[in-house]
């Protein structure tokens, strides 16, 4: 397979929005007092199901709070129980968030990504904006997918074929759910500016523009 490296590059230089780390937060949390009776009933949900209180890009989404209560049901399945292993699925989310620049979700994901047994030097690979050499099979037809939908917005039937060999039909769903719903997250981040937590460092170069 040809190299993809001219390829993302030129798909992150055009897509991708990088979040400057002067940048001004647009949509900082809401204070409690101004919070609505939809909004509140958002936080309840949100923290039943995931037992933490909101952060990242679920700040911004509660000026919306039906999308973010939807959007948190989905990323309930696709982040903790798609019928990807924690390898793949990071896998999928690195790459959309180099696409975007996206450093939160580079900084949330990154660490999982290593625990999940994603080799290291593929994760350096991914921040740098090259397509990386020695990847087992099932990466390697999950990366092919991944860059060609993003390239070409279709996929060849040898592409498929080959995925929905290493991964099945629900497989290949997965990587395209989990596709568009970070990349949905990194939409809202990159709009909202939404900032690194305190104290940690942006973990993406910036393409040039």
């Amino acid at each position: 397979m040809h190299s993809c490296l001219g390829t993302l590059v030129l798909v992150v230089a055009v897509c991708g929005a990088a979040v400057s780390a002067g940048g001004q937060d647009r949509m900082p949390p809401i204070p409690a007092d101004r919070l609505t009776d939809a909004q509140k009933k958002a936080i309840d949900e949100f923290k039943a199901a995931r037992s933490v209180d909101i952060s990242g890009p679920f700040v911004p989404m509660l000026r919306s709070p039906e999308v973010m209560s939807r959007a948190r049901a989905l990323g309930d399945y696709l982040r903790f129980k798609s019928s990807l292993p924690p390898r793949l699925s990071e896998f999928v989310i690195l790459l959309t968030a180099r696409r975007w620049t996206q450093q939160y979700e580079w900084h949330a994901h990154q660490p999982l990504a290593l625990q999940g047994g994603l080799r290291a030097e593929i994760v350096t690979a991914i921040a740098d904006g090259r397509r990386p050499a020695a990847m087992a099979d099932d990466e390697d037809a999950v990366y092919t997918l991944w860059e060609e939908v993003q390239r070409t917005q279709s996929v060849s039937d040898a592409t498929y074929a080959r995925a929905v060999g290493k991964v099945g039909e629900q497989g290949v769903i997965d990587v395209l759910g989990i596709t568009g719903y970070y990349t949905m997250l990194a939409m809202v981040m990159n709009t909202a500016r939404t900032p690194l937590p305190q104290g940690a460092t942006p973990g993406l170069p910036a393409f040039p523009r």
